[in-house]
């Protein structure tokens, strides 16, 4: 994640280039500036009534432009794994500002386990939202490459656990030579194995639980009772020896201590691995947090590329706590003076900068007091200010308080305009833009949203939101939705485009009811969000009356071909045939954050396509970005032609409705020059 190389050295650097800093020394910031800036990310803000933050690119569309941030950045990250697979490699990369082109980052730290374990939370909710295997796909050949490549001899004090770093570029993972290579970071040792140990679950592929078992009982054999300066496990240590003295960057205190209570929690409520030793210490590192940072407030020692030092904190390790707390009351009696405690703090700490964004809550990840992490306003910290959006969300869902529902909101809207590939910013430093914030940290954390906030969620769709229990399977039809998790026992939260008439686990009916206190349902028929408490099978069934079949999509970033490339006959093979010439690839433009379809000819007045096989057309998205009205009306042979007119600089999501197929799909333009397409949509009969 974007942090310093040497902390203490290099951040005055990058604050002198945010004009934060008078010329050679800096002076105290303010704990939260006001910046009513006109840009976010380089993107123009879109305000309400009041002046306060609306979402981007949609602001009137919540559902499309939060869903909007994480598909993005899913297309970019499945194009990757099909082309250079540049985060298997590198922390980060930069990219061309006219071609869009990835250029690797090959002076940073790569993110190794952090990475993974990201990733790995956000596939765990981007599956069941969007039913796509291939998302499951490319999260295992990520893990599979790591357990190959990233893990550490048998024979060390520290065995069979991941390291949390490599050098950029290198194929094998040993840790970062700036830190000193073979070295692990036992809180990475849990998260990572966390991490495994719900790929398990979402696949049943027991390598994945053989992987976590093996990190918590190095956790076990590791493990010390602690104390002010020394926490249960150090923050990065050999791992070999498991020695911190005489080691370069070692250091001997994480508060990080709940990752691997998570992975503890988790083996020992499937009943897998040693679990009385899990248990013992467990309670060990649980007792040692409630002595020491819950009172204390040191959240030092998080991120791979920060040397050691007690000052330098950091607002991940609080508010990852505090999730946990708000989605397991039962692991801790003080979970809402807990979280309430830490989402304050780290709002209020003087140990780094926050900003007042048109309403919106901004957050750096770390400073000392004096120093801190990163970049210009409105340029960085996406992946931070949704955590903290998340844990606002979760608290007001958790406790009914309406201001930490606006607070999130607000943030949230913020962390938006950063989606895709925005060309007029950089995030967090020049040249760098993280696959930890951008492509998977932040995305998993807006989709925390949906799971507090389910009205937030696209209306006209129907999405499997959020469940404490992986789901492992998931398929969606008109008006119904099936899954299974891996648990009997789970609630599980949806958001449908039609009302169930009937909710099955395990093929019997369950009964609707007014709370979820035992098996049962409810359903809010105005915000379409239905509730499932099921305690007996895995199997669930919802169907139901209305409702739209899920059509397919073509983002024009699967597979990715160069910015102006011709579209002449397939794409994607099979799919459509584009003719000769009237299409092209185009660069992410307006309110587009990815690859987009353009006109080749600009002037032209009308252009069509063929389906390789009869489809229906169900729509496109489609941005004018010209300074007058544009007109597009579509036609097929087959379906009645239907116009609509859209205003200068406007995006907005075309439906046709039709229910035939249609050979091919002709567009007739007036003040076409501007428009850009994306997103097209189509389905099989």
């Amino acid at each position: 994640m974007p942090r310093v190389k040497t902390f203490l050295k290099l951040a005055t650097a990058f604050l002198l280039a945010a004009s934060l800093l008078p010329a050679q020394e800096q002076q105290p910031f303010k704990v939260m500036s006001t910046l009513d800036e006109t840009a976010i990310a380089g993107r123009a803000v879109e305000l309400d009534a009041q002046g306060k933050l609306l979402p981007w690119p949609m602001p009137q569309d919540t559902g499309y432009s939060y869903s909007g941030y994480f598909l993005s950045q899913w297309t970019i990250i499945w194009d990757q794994y099909n082309r250079q697979r540049l985060p298997y490699f590198f922390c980060c990369f930069d990219f061309d500002r006219s071609t869009y082109e990835m250029m690797p980052e090959w002076h940073w730290v790569n993110s190794t386990g952090y990475l993974r374990a990201m990733m790995q939370g956000f596939i765990e909710r981007l599956y069941p939202y969007t039913g796509d295997p291939h998302t499951l796909e490319f999260l295992e050949n990520f893990v599979d490459y790591e357990l190959a490549n990233g893990l550490t001899p048998e024979n060390y004090a520290w065995a069979q656990v991941p390291y949390p770093s490599a050098n950029p570029g290198a194929r094998r993972y040993t840790g970062w030579s700036n830190h000193g290579e073979d070295f692990v970071e036992p809180h990475v040792v849990g998260e990572d194995g966390y991490a495994y140990l719900r790929l398990y679950e979402m696949t049943g592929n027991t390598k994945y639980l053989r992987a976590a078992i093996r990190c918590a009982e190095a956790l076990v054999k590791n493990f010390k009772a602690g104390d002010a300066q020394n926490s249960p496990w150090p923050f990065r240590c050999a791992a070999r020896t498991g020695k911190v003295e005489g080691g370069k960057g070692m250091s001997p205190y994480s508060a990080n201590v709940v990752e691997p209570i998570m992975l503890f929690d988790e083996l020992i409520r499937i009943g897998q691995g040693d679990v009385a030793a899990y248990k013992t210490v467990r309670e060990g590192a649980w007792q040692w947090l409630q002595k020491y940072p819950l009172t204390n407030n040191v959240w030092v020692g998080y991120f791979e590329d920060v040397g050691p030092g007690m000052e330098n904190m950091n607002q991940v390790i609080p508010l990852e706590f505090a999730r946990y707390v708000l989605l397991h009351h039962d692991k801790d009696a003080q979970w809402r003076e807990h979280a309430k405690q830490l989402i304050e703090w780290v709002k209020t700490t003087p140990k780094w900068p926050k900003y007042s964004i048109h309403g919106a809550t901004i957050t750096t990840e770390q400073g000392d007091g004096k120093q801190f992490c990163c970049n210009l306003p409105n340029q960085c910290c996406d992946s931070h200010t949704a955590r903290l959006a998340a844990v606002e969300a979760l608290y007001f869902a958790a406790t009914g308080d309406v201001a930490y529902k606006e607070a999130a909101y607000r943030s949230y809207n913020w962390v938006t305009y950063f989606q895709g590939l925005p060309g007029g910013a950089h995030a967090p430093y020049t040249e760098q833009w993280w696959f930890t914030d951008e492509f998977s940290d932040g995305p998993r954390r807006m989709m925390d949203a949906f799971w507090a906030v389910p009205e937030w969620a696209p209306a006209e769709e129907s999405h499997l939101l959020g469940s404490l229990s992986p789901v492992t399977k998931i398929s969606y039809g008109a008006g119904s939705v099936t899954y299974s998790t891996f648990d009997a026992d789970s609630t599980d939260v949806l958001r449908l485009d039609f009302a169930p008439t009937s909710v099955t686990a395990g093929g019997r009916a369950l009964a609707p009811r007014q709370d979820l206190d035992q098996s049962g349902y409810m359903f809010d028929d105005t915000k379409k969000v239905l509730r499932i408490r099921h305690t007996d099978s895995r199997d669930i069934d919802v169907q139901g009356e209305g409702g739209n079949a899920r059509p397919s999509y073509i983002t024009f970033d699967d597979p990715h071909l160069a910015a102006g490339t011709p579209l002449v006959g397939q794409y994607p093979s099979g799919v459509i045939d584009w003719g000769k010439n009237e299409w092209q690839i185009g660069t992410p433009y307006g309110k587009f954050g990815t690859f987009t379809l353009a006109l080749t000819d600009p002037k032209t007045q009308s252009a069509e396509f063929r389906f390789y096989s009869p489809s229906i057309f169900v729509g496109v998205d489609v941005y004018n970005g010209g300074d007058s009205d544009a007109t597009i009306t579509i036609h097929s042979p087959e379906d009645r032609g239907i116009s609509f007119t859209l205003r200068s600089k406007e995006l907005r999501r075309l439906r046709t409705n039709w229910l035939d197929s249609s050979s091919s799909v002709a567009f007739e333009l007036k003040n076409g020059q501007s428009l850009r397409f994306d997103n097209l949509a189509y389905r099989h009969e």
